[in-house]
């Protein structure tokens, strides 16, 4: 067959056959002979055929895309609008007789039941008392759409029941997942996309509960990590667990500091102050579990005092490995925050300054925090007698990662001329924003070494996107640079580009200069 413009098209044509006739043509064919086809055909009964003609292509369509969505008429176009905004609100009928029409495909007919009254067969009262709101629902479409609410409603056990109560659930959470169930969308908001991932995990849609955990590693920062943390474990998402433990260890200083971190279980509070690999001073780990306590004693509406804080911490207290403090740390902090008894204060001081140590009940042995790695993109260094010069201009390079890593420092070149010291401000900068920055100075022996400068607190760089790292030193004239500098450098498991940067106004680039190693955790 060819069609209009003259390109050839494949038919597949289908006979349709009255069961009389399949029945008698199954009888005529099991007989033994060779009678013509003619004279079998004449003892049948009339045979009624119906011809379709399908004409087909390599690729598949869905029906959105073989009946494309046509602009309506005016009152066509009011109307659809009016329905998609009814079904923002609760308990709306569509009052229009042939709304069916306005929609071609069934996936769009089917969101106009979402949170719609329309042929509700079901009702539920979701959240806990004083914040509950009255949803309607379809039987059938929440049955397609998890096995909880087809043994709910068709299982051995199903109870026909209009109205169903579910307090332990926000609504928001609920409507969320019922708008992933009518209409295949997923809506996810920051503020009750936990709320939303135990909606899915309790009525088992595991694509809506993926999308909650892809929302979660996107949106992961230390100021959220520790309840996630905590959150993970309660709903066994390894994989999340795992992505929270990665940011705790490496910016662990920010996540004890922030204020999710006193929101945490018990249990998860144990699991953190147990950890080997944090990456933080004893000295904040110990004020942060006091800031936990004094939120864990309002919680068990018990009067915040020292005696109460040392109740609700119980054997968690000896996590924290004070021991192995600073000797200004423990006697500016520690020793004079009441929480430690006499005797413990007492034995705690012995132990930094006697031969014969006392035994504690403190772990004593220093956290192993993370070895820092470093990228070193160039293949040698160089010095000459006109450069490299530093006049308050700014070397710069961008680089971008394939797996998230947290940026601690850069490894900068000192003096070519014998020993110097060198004041730096470093920056870390994305899409013209500071990411993080600090002002230090650092000392060089005259080598060509390079010598390492520190961010406050490690940045998270997430992958496939670029950074900007920048430095402006002062200081001897004259330092030793890079050379034959590579655009991507493979580094433990991390692969990183680098590509030149429009701030660099002292000549740094991808082939030369400064900023010769990036320090990170990964």
């Amino acid at each position: 067959m060819v069609d209009d413009k003259g390109k050839n098209m494949k038919c597949l044509t289908f006979f349709l056959m009255l069961p009389e006739t399949v029945k008698n043509r199954s009888k005529k064919s099991s007989k033994k002979g060779n009678s013509s086809s003619s004279s079998s055909t004449s003892k049948l009964p009339p045979v009624c055929y119906e011809i379709i003609t399908l004409k087909t292509k390599k690729k598949k369509k869905m029906a959105a895309d073989i009946f494309p969505r046509k602009k309506p008429a005016n009152t066509n176009t009011t109307a659809v609008q009016q329905y998609h905004q009814q079904n923002l609100n609760n308990n709306n009928t569509i009052p229009a007789p042939n709304w069916q029409g306005l929609y071609p495909t069934i996936r769009e007919r089917n969101a106009v039941m979402f949170n719609n009254d329309l042929m509700a067969d079901v009702h539920f009262v979701v959240g806990p008392p004083g914040g509950t709101q009255r949803l309607p629902g379809h039987k059938y479409v929440l049955a397609v759409g998890s096995s909880v609410f087809h043994a709910m409603f068709y299982g051995e056990l199903a109870e026909d029941k209009d109205e169903i109560r579910i307090p332990d659930v926000e609504p928001a959470a609920f409507l969320a997942m019922l708008k992933y169930i009518y209409c295949d969308e997923i809506d996810l908001a920051a503020d009750t996309v936990l709320a939303t991932l135990y909606a899915a995990k309790k009525y088992i849609v595991p694509h809506l509960a993926r999308a909650c955990v892809n929302f979660l590693e996107t949106s992961l920062s230390a100021k959220n990590a520790c309840v996630l943390l905590s959150q993970s474990c309660l709903f066994e998402e390894p994989d999340l667990t795992q992505r929270c433990w990665e940011v705790i260890d490496a910016q662990a200083e920010l996540a004890l500091k922030s204020e999710g971190f006193c929101d945490i279980d018990f249990q998860t509070l144990e699991s953190i102050l147990r950890r080997e690999t944090l990456n933080a001073k004893e000295i904040v780990v110990f004020e942060a579990a006091l800031n936990w306590a004094e939120v864990e004693c309002q919680r068990q509406d018990l009067p915040v005092s020292i005696e109460n804080k040392r109740k609700v911490l119980g054997k968690a207290l000896y996590l924290i490995r004070i021991p192995t403090m600073a000797l200004d740390d423990f006697a500016n902090g520690a020793a004079q925050s009441g929480v430690l008894t006499l005797n413990e204060t007492n034995d705690i001081f012995l132990w930094y300054t006697a031969a014969k140590k006392p035994e504690l009940e403190f772990v004593s042995n220093a956290r192993k925090g993370l070895v820092p790695q470093r990228c070193h993109r160039f293949q040698s260094c160089a010095y000459r007698s006109n450069q490299w010069r530093y006049r308050g201009r700014c070397d710069s390079i961008q680089f971008a990662v394939d797996k998230r890593v947290f940026i601690a420092g850069f490894g900068l070149y000192g003096s070519s001329c014998g020993s110097a010291e060198y004041s730096a401000k470093i920056e870390l900068k994305r899409q013209g924003g500071i990411l993080g920055q600090n002002l230090s100075k650092y000392f060089s022996d005259g080598s060509s070494n390079t010598f390492p400068v520190w961010f406050e607190y490690p940045v998270q760089i997430e992958p496939d996107t670029f950074y900007t790292a920048s430095v402006v030193l002062d200081g001897n004239e004259l330092s030793y640079f890079g050379q034959e500098g590579m655009t991507e450098v493979q580094c433990g498991k991390v692969t990183v580009q680098f590509q030149c940067s429009s701030d660099s106004t002292n000549g740094t680039g991808v082939q030369g200069g400064q900023i010769p190693e990036l320090i990170f955790y990964a």
